[in-house]
């Protein structure tokens, strides 16, 4: 459990009432995204305030009304989702810079340029980023950002999301070698392990991902790969 002073409050205002928490920012942070944090780790005092700072504790004739239950579980995961988390603005800060590089991540491995199939550099993302003065929100997953910062950079940036399937022909010196990076790239659809030792298979992956699959091939194989687009989608 989170220690008190290193709290912050999470407040709802709803119908007159006022509801506080003391909460760990990381840990109700994850819980306000869906993910799977246990109460404990969320919650610096196992109570609901109207008034956190004097230690006031909310009416439970208020939070049978206004939430159906007086369960400090339940009411805390309503007041984290609905209301208001006093983040630090370092804090805000910070959680912004991380899901922004996120966000840029993404749409360097999936987007590329739909003239030439390219993908863009994660720097040239960034600077249309900076032009086109995309504001990323601290609390919304990234995922949901993603298409909300498409839409603003496709006018300064052509960029389209595109899944490549590419045909591999690799010799016996350094089939074993690659097995393992190509899976992580992306899916193996089809493979076959040839009688002469060589691995041909066709591998599914994210478009913007090539130049840097074809990159780490040929570190490993020092150029003996055969390759092809078979299908863009």
């Amino acid at each position: 459990m989170v220690s008190v002073d290193q709290a912050i409050i999470a407040r709802l205002k709803t119908q007159g009432h006022n509801f506080e928490i003391l909460v760990d920012c990381s840990n109700a942070l994850a819980l306000r995204e869906g993910k799977s944090v246990d109460m404990h780790d969320v919650l610096a005092a196992m109570k609901i305030f109207s008034d956190a700072k004097k230690g006031l504790e909310a009416s439970e004739t208020a939070m049978k009304q206004i939430f159906g239950s007086t369960d400090v579980e339940q009411v805390t995961k309503s007041i984290i989702q609905k209301g208001e988390i006093q983040l630090t603005q370092e804090y805000r800060e910070r959680l912004r810079e991380e899901k922004r590089k996120q966000i840029v991540s993404i749409i360097h491995r999936n987007g590329v340029d739909p003239r030439t199939h390219l993908p863009h550099p994660p720097q040239r993302i960034e600077n249309a980023f900076e032009e086109a003065k995309f504001h990323v929100d601290e609390f919304m997953p990234v995922q949901e950002q993603v298409q909300e910062a498409l839409k603003k950079l496709r006018p300064i940036l052509p960029i389209k999301f595109e899944v490549k399937e590419i045909a591999l022909k690799i010799g016996p010196d350094y089939a074993p070698k690659c097995y393992s990076t190509v899976k992580s790239f992306g899916t193996i659809l089809r493979e076959e392990w040839q009688s002469s030792g060589y691995w041909v298979a066709v591998v599914e992956m994210p478009g913007g991902m090539e130049n840097d699959f074809y990159d780490k091939l040929n570190r490993i194989c020092h150029g003996n790969v055969e390759s092809k687009i078979l299908k863009i989608k």
